[in-house]
C-alpha cells in the first residue's frame, strides 16, 4: 500500500488508551453524515483531485523500485562496514539494515513529486557519524542514481538528502542496541529505544509516531482524505513550515487526527469544517493529545511535561506527539507565528460556513494567501552561491536559523514587534548566479502603537548573523545580505503570475519615480546589481589567507549613501546616513568592507487602522500549561459562532530590489512605523 513501504513491519499493539489534555474527553458529536455532508464531501474529492494531489500509477510503481534499491543498497553497505570492522564471517553473513517509511508517504497523504522520508535501521557498531555520514555518503556520492546529495549532520533530526532517479528522499540513520537487525524488527516496541541517544530517539520516532496515529483515529481512510486536503490548504495560506517556526506535516497530522477522534462518523467536508471551528476557539496553549502521555523510568527519556521541564512552559502552541516519548511536534511555534496560524484558521473558518450556507465553493477555501499585500514592510534575507550545490548547503543552514531572528525579534521587543515569516523561496529568473530570496512581513502588535515608543533591533540582526557566520562548512561565494523594502519595492517576480498591479510591470529606477520618492533613488538598483555587489568583494580580496577572508567575508563593498530625506505617505521620515562600517569585519584582517543597508527611518502603516484587514487577536498566555488542562468544554459548545474574515490588504506598486546590504546594522520602530537601518545611535 502506498505509504507503508517497510522492509519488515512488527505485529501491531493495540491502541493505548486515549486520556489527558482532551484525550480523554468523549467524541463531540456521533452524528453521522446527511445527504447534504455526502454531497460536499463528493465535490471536496473531485475539487483535490482535479487539483493534481494524486499520483499516477507509474510515479507510485517508481517510488515503490525506488525503495527496493535503497533498502538493497543500505543493507549492501552494512555488510562492508561489517567485513572493515574484521567481523567474523557468520556476522557478515547476518548484518542487516532494514528500511521503514515514515512522513506523508507512510500515512498516504503524499502527492506528485513529494519527498519521501525514510529510516535506515543499522546495527550498534555502525555509527551514524562514522559510517553514515562518510561510508555511505561516499558510495552515494559515486552513483549516477544520486543527485543533489546533501548531508545535514547537525540538524534536530540528522538528515541525508538527495534525489535518487529523481525522487528526492530524506535518509535518516538509527543505530540500535543489537549486533544484528533481525528481518522481522519491530520498530514499535519500546526495546527499541534501549542504550540509544536523543538523536537517535528522534529518528526512530517518526515511524513510531506515524504508526500511532493510524491506530488512534476511527477511520484511517477517511483520516487520509481530511489531512491531504488540510495539507494542501495550509501549502496554499502559506502555514505548511516547520523549519520556519509554523506547522510542520506531523504537527497538520496530529490536529486532523484529533479531530478525527472528536467527531468519528463524519466524513471529509465535515471534519475539514469542524476543524476550523474546533481549533479557532482552541485556548492555546492547552496541549493536542491524542493519548495518554506515557512515562518509562526505566528508559528515562524526558517527555513532555510543562510541570517539570522548564523549556516545555514557553511553548505557546503545543501539539503532543503520541509515542514515547511523548514530544511537542510545534514547539518551533512563536508568539508570531501562532498569530499568523490563528489567522489562517478564522479565515477557514469563515469560508467554510459560507460552504455550509451554498454561499461559497471549495476553491474559495484555497485561494493563496497574498502574503505581498498583507504588509506594508518586509524583511528579505538574500542568499548568494557560485553554484547550486553550495546555494543547496547555504540555504539549509541559513533557512534552518530563520525562526530565530523571528524569536530574537519577539524577546528583544517584548513581541511588540511580529514578523511573519514566509516559506516560500524566491529567485529572480533574470539571474544566472545562484541565489534565493526568503521574506518576513513586520507588523506592530495589535493595540501596540504608543506614541514615542520605539524598538531597537540592531543587535538583535548582528546576533543573528553572527550565528549564521558560524557555519563550518562555508565557501567562497557563499554570500548574505539582510534587508528591508517597503511593499512597492517587491521586485515583480515574486508576484504569481497573473496577479494584477496597480503600474506595468517595469523596472523603476530614479527617474521613473514619482516625484515624492526622488531623494529614495540612490537605494533603487536592479537585481543584476544586488548579485554584482554581493559578489564583487571576493575580487579585492588578492592574497589575503582563507581564514582572513572567511572573517570579513560579508563585508560590504556598497558605496556610501549620501544623506537625504524624504516625506511618505504616513508622515514619517525617510532620512538616508552614512554607511558605517561593519560589525562583521575582522578587526585584524587587512581587508575591510562598509555595510549600507538601505539606512534610514522608514514608515509603516499601522494595519490594525486600515479598513478590511483584521489583525490577529492572539495574546501570549502569562499563564503557563499544566499536563492536565484541556480545552474547555464551554469553548466548544460555542462552535457555532461566527468570526469575521481575513482580508488582505489592497496591492500596491513595487519597484526592483533595494540596494544590497551585507548586513543590517540596526532597525528602529518608532510610533508612527519608523524603521531604521543605520549603524548610528538612535536620535
Amino acid at each position: 500500500m502506498a505509504g507503508s513501504f517497510v522492509a519488515v513491519r512488527g505485529k501491531p499493539r493495540s491502541s493505548p488508551k486515549r486520556s489527558g489534555g482532551g484525550g480523554a474527553d468523549p467524541p463531540l458529536s456521533l452524528a453521522m453524515p446527511t445527504v447534504a455532508d455526502l454531497h460536499k464531501t463528493a465535490e471536496l474529492e473531485k475539487f483535490l483531485v482535479e487539483a493534481g494531489l494524486y499520483e499516477g500509477e507509474e510515479e507510485s510503481a517508481k517510488r515503490e523500485e525506488v525503495l527496493r534499491e535503497i533498502d538493497q543498497i543500505v543493507k549492501e553497505w552494512v555488510k562492508k562496514v561489517t567485513i572493515q570492522k574484521g567481523y567474523s564471517e557468520q556476522m557478515v553473513k547476518e548484518a542487516n539494515a532494514v528500511l521503514f517509511t515514515f512522513g506523508s508517504y507512510r500515512l498516504g497523504v503524499h502527492g506528485p513529486g513529494a519527498d519521501i522520508d525514510a529510516l535506515c535501521i543499522g546495527p550498534s557498531y555502525v555509527k551514524r557519524e562514522e559510517e553514515f555520514f562518510v561510508t555511505l555518503y561516499g558510495a552515494l556520492s559515486e552513483m549516477e542514481e544520486v543527485t543533489e546529495l546533501q548531508p545535514v549532520p547537525d540538524a534536530h533530526v540528522p538528515v541525508m538528502k538527495f534525489k535518487f532517479r529523481g525522487l528526492p528522499i530524506d535518509l535518516l540513520y538509527a543505530s540500535v542496541s543489537l549486533l544484528v537487525i533481525p528481518p522481522d524488527f519491530d520498530i514499535s516496541q519500546g526495546s527499541v529505544l534501549c542504550d540509544v541517544d536523543e538523536a537517535t530517539v528522534r529518528s526512530l520516532n517518526g515511524c513510531r509516531v506515524a504508526d500511532q496515529i493510524l491506530r488512534l483515529v476511527p477511520n484511517a481512510e477517511i483520516f487520509r482524505k481530511t489531512l491531504r486536503c488540510l495539507k494542501y490548504w495550509a501549502q496554499r495560506r502559506g502555514v505548511y513550515s516547520n523549519v520556519t517556526g509554523l506547522l510542520g506535516g506531523v504537527s497538520w497530522a496530529l490536529l486532523v487526527a484529533r479531530v478525527c477522534q472528536l467527531y468519528p462518523n463524519a466524513v471529509p467536508s465535515m471534519l475539514v469544517s469542524r476543524f476550523f471551528r474546533v481549533f479557532t476557539q482552541w485556548q492555546w496553549p492547552n496541549p493536542v493529545m491524542l493519548c495518554a502521555i506515557e512515562n518509562d523510568d526505566n528508559l528515562g527519556f524526558a517527555v513532555w511535561d510543562p510541570r517539570k521541564n522548564p523549556r516545555d512552559r514557553s511553548h505557546v502552541m503545543p501539539i503532543i506527539t503520541p509515542a514515547y516519548p511523548c514530544m511537542n511536534s510545534s514547539y518551533n511555534v512563536s508568539t508570531s507565528t501562532l498569530r499568523v496560524i490563528m489567522e489562517q484558521f478564522q479565515f477557514g473558518n469563515k469560508i467554510c460556513q459560507e460552504i455550509e450556507l451554498n454561499k461559497a465553493s471549495w476553491s474559495s477555501l484555497f485561494e493563496p494567501f497574498q502574503f505581498f499585500e498583507a504588509y506594508t514592510r518586509y524583511l528579505v534575507v538574500d542568499i548568494v552561491a557560485d553554484d547550486d550545490d553550495d546555494l543547496r548547503l547555504w540555504k539549509g543552514w541559513i533557512e534552518s536559523r530563520l525562526r530565530q531572528l523571528t524569536l530574537k525579534i519577539e524577546r528583544d521587543t517584548k513581541g511588540m514587534l511580529q514578523c511573519h515569516p514566509n516559506p516560500c523561496e524566491y529567485a529572480d529568473p533574470s539571474i544566472q548566479c545562484a541565489h534565493c530570496a526568503f521574506y518576513m512581513g513586520l507588523s506592530r502588535k495589535e493595540g501596540m502603537k504608543i506614541r514615542g515608543q520605539k524598538f531597537d533591533i540592531r543587535g538583535t540582526v548582528d546576533e543573528f548573523m553572527h550565528e549564521i557566520g558560524m557555519y563550518t562548512q562555508w565557501k567562497s561565494g557563499m554570500d548574505l545580505a539582510v534587508t528591508h523594502v517597503r511593499k512597492k519595492e517587491i521586485p515583480l517576480y515574486v508576484f504569481e503570475q497573473g496577479c494584477q498591479k496597480t503600474r506595468p510591470p517595469t523596472p523603476i529606477c530614479a527617474e521613473q519615480q514619482d516625484q515624492s520618492d526622488k531623494n529614495d533613488s540612490e537605494v533603487c538598483t536592479t537585481t543584476a546589481s544586488l548579485v554584482d555587489q554581493l559578489k564583487q568583494k571576493y575580487h579585492s580580496v588578492g592574497g589575503a589567507d582563507v581564514d582572513s577572508f572567511k572573517s570579513v567575508r560579508r563585508a560590504s563593498v556598497s558605496p556610501a549613501c549620501e544623506e537625504a530625506s524624504i516625506q511618505l505617505h504616513d508622515d514619517a521620515n525617510f532620512g538616508l546616513t552614512n554607511c558605517s562600517t561593519s560589525p562583521h569585519g575582522s578587526e585584524g584582517s587587512t581587508v575591510s568592507g562598509n555595510s549600507c543597508a538601505a539606512v534610514g527611518t522608514i514608515g509603516l502603516v499601522d494595519e490594525t487602522s486600515l479598513p478590511g484587514c483584521l489583525m490577529p487577536n492572539v495574546e501570549n498566555d502569562p499563564i503557563r500549561t499544566i499536563l492536565e488542562q484541556a480545552p474547555s468544554e464551554s469553548v466548544v459548545e460555542k462552535d457555532e459562532r461566527k468570526l469575521e474574515g481575513i482580508e488582505s490588504l489592497a496591492s500596491s506598486n513595487c519597484t526592483e530590489f533595494m540596494e544590497v546590504a551585507e548586513v543590517v546594522a540596526g532597525t528602529i520602530l518608532t510610533e508612527n512605523g519608523d524603521i531604521r537601518l543605520s549603524g548610528h545611535e538612535v536620535i
